[in-house]
């Protein structure tokens, strides 16, 4: 199989789908890796390594029009839609929940669109779960920060001092965001709190941090009371698929401390804060009612060398599978493979997502017959 890796051109985006000893493992089969020009630059890995582990480095149109499978980190951009065969197959983050343009691309180009973050294995999602763990360590480290009074916050420094109480993080999400944000709050000093739909994930956290981090469950009351004092509010809710819940509303916010600092880690799929919008790094926060937002939509490609390994540990042996079996035959064996597929031949093959944007929604299975 010819395998495609792109160079990302999100904004401030510099991760690479794989790394050059990902390569080397692909290459133990009959496959030819296209690189593109420079794609592994932002992440420390230059041309010269991805030929020495055997790839062939060519510029973006012949690296689309010869690749069977285009292997990204984030979506395809309008700027890339040209470049794209009909019926050719991408394997990335897709988060096509709020977005209907790429959805509407996809369906009509008839890509098939394998999405990282859909993934499931064993109850698990494991190629969002390397992603979300360092976005989730991130997200109290970027509170933090923007909870000095220089960036308009609270002033109130989040490990206290003798005499005076530290600041507090509010966590919406029990998940692998969720824990692991806990996990890095609770070592900075911050007064944790996290709450949380289910009960079984919030007595994980409970045992994981031997009652250092307060458990509430997930009603609008309880998030009502929890937002009035906190310093920091860490967006961690994931629906696999559909679209993020709004948790915080706008009025929520006129309740909330003047210079509290929101990081919506949901907004890939849309946001959980009604007055959240995707940022950039270059310039990631602004306010509304005084709260400060921060929503840049590829966390982890700030630290781009850490998030190119971990995901590519995580996603080459589910590439290895497809390029080894075949993209039609993976999707028929697999059950993995199988939940990651969104669309196929210009039929939307996830529920969730179909609810979300509400086209038609046909099982794989029904589209194969």
């Amino acid at each position: 199989m010819i395998i495609g890796i792109p160079k990302e051109i999100k904004k401030e985006e510099y991760r690479v789908a794989i790394t050059p000893a990902g390569v080397s493992e692909l290459k133990q089969g009959p496959h030819t890796v296209l690189i593109e020009t420079g794609a592994g630059e932002g992440s420390g890995f230059h041309d010269d390594d991805y030929l020495a582990a055997d790839a062939d480095i060519v510029d973006r149109e012949t690296l689309f029009k010869k690749s069977e499978l285009i292997v990204k980190v984030k979506e395809p951009l309008p700027e890339e839609y040209a470049f794209f065969r009909e019926g050719q197959a991408v394997f990335t983050f897709l988060h096509l929940a709020p977005n209907q343009e790429l959805t509407e691309f996809m369906l009509r180009k008839k890509i098939t669109g394998l999405a990282y973050e859909t993934l499931e294995k064993d109850a698990s999602l494991p190629l969002l779960s390397p992603m979300s763990e360092i976005a989730g360590r991130m997200a109290p480290l970027v509170g933090a920060c923007y909870l000095q009074r220089v960036h308009y916050g609270t002033g109130v420094l989040p490990t206290g001092t003798t005499t005076v109480r530290p600041a507090k993080a509010l966590i919406l999400g029990a998940g692998v965001v969720g824990s692991n944000a806990a996990r890095v709050s609770v070592g900075i000093g911050f007064e944790t709190v996290v709450i949380n739909q289910g009960v079984e994930k919030l007595r994980r956290i409970d045992e994981m941090f031997m009652g250092r981090v307060k458990t509430l469950p997930l009603t609008a009351h309880q998030v009502r009371e929890e937002v009035r004092d906190a310093d920091i509010i860490i967006g961690a809710v994931l629906v696999p698929g559909g679209r993020t819940p709004v948790l915080i509303t706008r009025e929520l916010l006129k309740i909330m401390k003047p210079g509290a600092v929101i990081i919506d880690v949901s907004i890939d799929q849309g946001g959980c804060v009604e007055t959240s919008r995707p940022t950039t790094h270059d310039n990631p926060v602004y306010a509304v009612e005084g709260i400060i937002h921060y929503a840049v939509a590829n966390m982890p490609g700030a630290y781009p060398r850490t998030s190119t390994l971990a995901l590519t540990n995580a996603t080459l042996p589910y590439v290895k599978k497809i390029t080894d079996s075949g993209i039609e035959k993976t999707i028929r064996q697999s059950p993995a493979i199988r939940s990651s597929l969104n669309t196929y031949d210009g039929i939307v093959t996830n529920k969730a997502l179909a609810e979300t944007t509400g086209i038609a929604y046909k099982n794989i299975e029904e589209v194969k017959n």
